[in-house]
């Protein structure tokens, strides 16, 4: 699979590259970050940031598709938005964003655009998104970005916290209707 960049607004959906680890770093240390998106039980380092930048980005194996989530304007990290298990036309969806960049929906406007990508691109059928029911915030990001609810799994996964938490799942289908993003008032 091929890269590519990705407007959406003041939004760009770029490739990861080396230069952005130590971003990378900072954000995967965040509280929030750590606990939804669990890296491992080592510490966050240079080198751990750095590995973790070059897994997204090579997409040499066309089961994912990474992208850094940046300002269109000055090119700041503000995310990561990325799809996982890309495999007989589904696949899944996940993000993070860093403290700065939230209230903003920066992540709603990341979901949709790689979505529609996803489903003009690469034809996609399903898209799943899944996050603990305890994250309020990736609710709302789901619900923002049109993923409609479809059910509770228990326990399905061990959190930052090492805690298995329910997860609700969501899911947006190539059928369902096109979404609007939400704008951001400057």
């Amino acid at each position: 699979m091929e890269h590519v960049e990705l407007a959406a607004d003041d939004l760009l959906l770029r490739p990861w590259r080396d230069a952005d680890a130590p971003a990378v770093r900072d954000a995967l240390r965040d509280p929030a970050v750590a606990q939804w998106n669990p890296q491992g039980d080592g510490p966050i380092d240079d080198d751990v940031a750095l590995l973790w930048v070059r897994r997204r980005g090579d997409w040499s194996a066309g089961d994912h598709a990474s992208l850094a989530v940046t300002a269109a304007g000055d090119g700041k990290l503000l995310g990561s938005v990325s799809l996982h298990h890309i495999r007989h036309g589904d696949a899944s969806i996940g993000y993070w964003t860093v403290p700065a960049a939230r209230g903003r929906h920066v992540a709603t406007r990341a979901v949709v655009r790689l979505t529609a990508w996803a489903f003009d691109v690469l034809r996609l059928h399903r898209i799943e998104l899944c996050h603990a029911v305890a994250n309020s915030a990736s609710c709302r990001v789901a619900d923002r970005a049109g993923y409609a609810a479809e059910g509770t799994l228990r326990e399905s996964y061990q959190y930052g916290d090492g805690r298995r938490y329910d997860d609700h799942l969501h899911a947006r289908l190539a059928t369902d209707p096109q979404v609007l993003v939400p704008t951001v008032s400057r």
